[in-house]
């Protein structure tokens, strides 16, 4: 009698916390079939009520700061007044975001013209370009989770994120001591207030975090561009491309105006300040409903809808999103597997989503916002297969910060051999002489700088 063939084992999939993950197996059609038809059905009269509502918020928070900050008493208590206004108005005005947002995708009512209005209207107001960023914006909600196609917090590859941040003469199986390949905690800090503050507008302008499109630069990745050879842009969708722009061009001008009548301090802090709100609360929500430890990303051959929709986790910011946010933080898997629910029915949608997603329903809800959101971007630092599941086209979230209780990334060079320590010291000396690198040597820890005694780089 023949021995029995042992079938192959499949390979293993481990998160960066050495969880194991399963693929998911779920269809659309199971996930559609298990939402009540009714949330489907937008609501004109109840999309535009929340609209009405949330200008009402923005008018009445100008209103009460202009009458009454100028009548306390100190500078002291008029600063914090100002503060307190400039963070609340900074939530109506994400709410606002959001709401374009809706539009953007249908999810607002069942009337193109009138999405189209909306949401036109209301992102201008904060300079952004409608139709650019609802086309863009669609072809990642294609492809979400696919590294070859998606176009918004593409994660780095090993071999991306350490020529970025090593050079690029660094090879990808050397391995930093931990004190110097992680970010002391004020750069880290420095560099997430920059990211927050202006990563949207850079989004937009430069396509940061986006494709790569094979290195296309310059006007061809910017969203305002309209011109046949854009990255983005079908030559059909070059006119909704021009109305956008110049819908951002007269809310400029709005703006300008505003500053010569009322005074241009005064448009800064009840305009300007908030909009730098909305850009910290658009990338900050963004960031973190695609990025965690327990996330999967996969390559085109192994991506499907459903895994890619899946690979996005909920979160929870209480009050503030739930009621301002539109419950977008609360939410986001379901919207990301039928992305026209309106948001006043997604929670519902959200229980009935998770019956058949099972353990694959990604949730946390214990985190603090800020405090994923710093750990994070600490940790997270690229994507690749687990060893001994290459070729599988799952990739997890890695870094090379070698911590204790994390998966850690493949082929790592031993330390302690002496011709690789040698060399491994030739290699920092010469990455540290380079002026390219220059924002590497800023990173390196002062502790570590003065252990001259200890092997920087290990070559494998």
């Amino acid at each position: 009698m023949a021995p029995a063939t042992m079938a192959p084992k499949e390979p293993k999939h481990l998160d960066l916390h050495g969880n194991e993950f399963e693929l998911p197996t779920f269809t659309m059609k199971e996930i559609h079939d298990a939402i009540p038809p009714h949330c489907f059905k937008p609501s004109v009269l109840r999309s535009m009520a929340y609209v009405v509502r949330d200008y009402f918020y923005l008018s009445t928070l100008i209103y009460l700061a202009v009458t009454y900050i100028p009548l306390l008493p100190n500078v002291y208590l008029r600063f914090a007044a100002w503060v307190a206004y400039t963070t609340v108005q900074g939530f109506v005005f994400t709410g606002i975001w959001i709401l374009a947002h809706e539009c953007g995708h249908g999810g607002f009512s069942k009337h193109k013209k009138l999405n189209y209005t909306m949401g036109l209207i209301m992102h201008s107001f904060l300079l952004v370009p409608f139709h650019s960023w609802r086309i863009s914006h669609s072809q990642h909600h294609k492809a979400t989770g696919n590294i070859d196609k998606d176009t918004a917090f593409v994660p780095h590859t090993r071999e991306s994120w350490v020529k970025t941040n090593c050079g690029k003469n660094a090879k990808t199986n050397m391995i930093e001591f931990a004190e110097l390949a992680e970010d002391s905690p004020i750069v880290a800090l420095w560099h997430d207030i920059v990211h927050q503050l202006f990563g949207w507008p850079g989004y937009l302008l430069c396509n940061l975090t986006g494709q790569k499109y094979q290195g296309q630069k310059g006007l061809k990745i910017m969203h305002f561009y309209f011109g046949e050879d854009s990255v983005f842009f079908k030559k059909s969708e070059l006119p909704l491309i021009m109305l956008s722009d110049l819908g951002v061009a007269i809310m400029i001008a709005g703006l300008v105006v505003a500053g010569q009548i009322f005074g241009s301090w005064n448009v800064i802090v009840l305009w300007g300040v908030p909009w730098l709100w909305v850009n910290n609360w658009i990338v900050a929500i963004t960031f973190l409903q695609h990025t965690d430890a327990s996330m999967p990303h996969y390559d085109n051959k192994t991506w499907t809808f459903a895994r890619g929709a899946t690979a996005t986790i909920d979160r929870d910011l209480g009050f503030i999103d739930t009621h301002l946010f539109h419950d977008i933080i609360g939410t986001h898997v379901c919207h990301h597997l039928v992305s026209t629910i309106p948001f006043y029915h997604a929670g519902e949608a959200s229980i009935h989503i998770k019956k058949v997603m099972g353990q694959h329903y990604k949730a946390d809800t214990k985190t603090g916002f800020w405090t994923a959101f710093w750990r994070n971007q600490r940790a997270c630092k690229f994507v690749e297969e687990t060893a001994g599941a290459e070729g599988s086209g799952v990739y997890m979230y890695r870094n090379l910060f070698n911590r204790a209780g994390e998966t850690q990334p493949q082929k790592l060079a031993v330390e302690g051999r002496k011709d690789e320590v040698k060399e491994g010291k030739s290699s920092m000396t010469a990455a540290m002489a380079s002026s390219r690198n220059l924002d590497a040597r800023r990173r390196l820890s002062q502790s570590a700088q003065l252990r001259a005694n200890l092997p920087l780089l290990a070559d494998g």
